[in-house]
């Protein structure tokens, strides 16, 4: 028990750090609205009659599997300025398992990643984006796997960083070329050889190409918009998650005892 009341102060106080932050709050909600308003409006008006589909939900879908990816990960490596500061250091000094703690943080973080979520789903219902009831419903659980697998990869990134100024420099470096990899804002069904191998390697392809199969379910545009089925993209979250998972927290629980 004292494990799980663990994991539940640890998930609540990520949780409460957001809603305690007015300022987060807007810049969270900010900048994913001008993606998909400025490059969703100006990719559909410069490309929407080539490519003969809506570039809004298009980027709408990427955007939303992005943001959710994204602060889960950067979640779970902001344990290394924790570690360092406040609360966090009556943690890791506590007697509570290592493990307890990455899966608190990424509870925690998963729904931090969810709330934002859900602003990007009412900023695109004010963008003009048409759901139907399956594509709301259906945001919710996939948006669940998507944070889950984004957590993960926070896991293994975290794994290999020992101070807040290395996860600074290295972590940018890792996610930024995953927005044009993963076909965040672009498609990238056809690509040079070389982009191509690295576009498959990255982890966030398979959970922007998830979001937009599910989706894009029964709609005219799913052949054109997707890379894999959603079922492939889903058994490949599921691996990656697992393996993410195992080797990211041994790595770090190993790391911290060695400290």
């Amino acid at each position: 028990m004292t494990e799980i009341y663990a994991v539940l102060t640890i998930a609540y106080r990520d949780l409460a750090k957001l809603l305690r932050d007015p300022m987060r709050l807007v810049s969270t909600f900010i900048l994913p609205l001008l993606f998909i308003l400025i490059l969703g409006g100006s990719m559909q008006m410069n490309l929407g009659d080539k490519v003969g589909y809506n570039f809004l939900p298009f980027t709408f879908t990427g955007i939303f599997a992005q943001t959710l990816f994204q602060s889960a990960a950067m979640g779970l490596i902001s344990l290394i300025e924790d570690r360092e500061s406040d609360f966090s250091q009556e943690i890791f000094v506590s007697p509570i398992s290592r493990y307890t703690i990455v899966i608190g943080k990424i509870i925690g973080e998963t729904l931090v990643a969810l709330t934002q979520g859900f602003g990007i789903i009412v900023f695109g219902a004010i963008a003009g984006i048409p759901f139907s009831v399956f594509q709301l419903v259906s945001l919710l659980p996939v948006g669940i796997l998507v944070c889950l697998f984004g957590a993960s990869f926070g896991v293994i990134v975290l794994s290999n960083l020992n101070s807040q100024r290395a996860a600074n420099q290295i972590f940018p470096f890792v996610m930024l070329p995953q927005f044009f990899l993963a076909g965040v804002f672009n498609p990238v069904r056809v690509l040079p050889w070389y982009l191509d191998i690295l576009s498959r390697l990255s982890p966030m392809r398979y959970a922007v190409d998830f979001v937009r199969g599910v989706f894009y379910a029964g709609q005219p545009e799913y052949s054109q918009v997707i890379l894999q089925g959603p079922l492939f993209n889903f058994g490949l979250m599921v691996v990656l998650f697992g393996v993410f998972l195992v080797v990211g927290t041994f790595l770090f629980v190993r790391g911290e005892r060695n400290r």
